[in-house]
């Protein structure tokens, strides 16, 4: 965008706030229909409106899928981690993802790396402070504390203290101007993928409306939202790769699983 468009687009924003009898969505649709802002800056400020209206909870990495390290981890084994993954930043914790004790980045770990092995620092030595946030943190308030803080990852805890998630800046953006794919993300498996015999592989992240639209089910749980959540409530633990259970018309195999969760399930007509 040059600097006219850019001068177009402020006068058209000011022109917008001296209206103060109008809400702004109103406004912002009159200046569509006049052609005072592009579709696409329409969308954006829409949705940096919404942001007032959504929550932490609403955008956050849940803590099955948070990629993290154990305190005791060697500087190698997290160096791993994040070319695997590649994130620049990794949360850090003792014991278990309730008690995340802060945050590592990469560009702290590349010095380091480079000292003779013996020399190595410990993890604890290199990492700096986590924030944490409640689930019902504001996002558009999480984003000024953000920008503010100069942190582009929050800690989200539930209502009895432990972690539910994170927040990274990069989530909080994606509500403003769409996702940020990199290379990284191109290489992540989608969330439902057909399969050569016609069976479908889909992710244990998928929520039970989403299973419910693909597959003309009526699942439902007052106690989880994914299908591998559910899978692991009707089994009463963490079903292992190979189980599989019978769901309406559809057989769910577990595919993927860690003891914690359940990743991917392959799908196919139950017979």
């Amino acid at each position: 965008m040059d600097d006219g468009s850019t001068g177009t687009i402020l006068s058209a924003i000011r022109k917008l706030f001296r209206k103060h009898d109008t809400p702004l969505e109103e406004c912002l649709r009159e200046a569509l229909d006049e052609g005072d802002i592009p579709l696409e800056d329409i969308r954006i400020l829409t949705n940096v409106l919404e942001l007032e209206d959504k929550t932490a909870s609403e955008v956050m990495v849940p803590r099955p899928d948070m990629v993290s390290i154990e305190l005791s981890s060697t500087l190698t084994e997290a160096a791993e981690l994040i070319v695997q993954h590649g994130h620049s930043r990794i949360p850090v914790y003792r014991e278990n993802r309730d008690h995340i004790v802060g945050v590592l980045h990469a560009k702290d770990i590349v010095g380091p790396l480079l000292l003779p092995l013996a020399e190595h620092p410990d993890i604890l030595s290199l990492i700096r402070p986590t924030y944490y946030v409640p689930e019902t943190a504001n996002l558009k308030n999480l984003l000024h504390d953000m920008q503010t803080r100069k942190s582009h990852l929050v800690i989200v805890t539930d209502e009895y203290g432990g972690t539910a998630g994170m927040v990274t800046l990069e989530n909080v953006l994606e509500e403003i101007v769409g996702e940020i794919g990199d290379e990284h993300d191109a290489m992540r498996p989608e969330d439902v993928q057909v399969l050569p015999d016609g069976s479908q592989l889909v992710s244990g992240r998928l929520t039970l409306d989403d299973i419910n639209e693909r597959f003309g089910l009526e699942l439902d749980s007052e106690q989880v939202e994914s299908i591998g959540g559910l899978i692991s409530e009707l089994a009463g633990r963490i079903p292992t790769q190979g189980e599989s259970f019978v769901l309406g018309l559809w057989r769910f195999h577990v595919h993927e699983a860690d003891p914690k969760h359940i990743e991917t399930l392959r799908v196919e007509r139950a017979e």
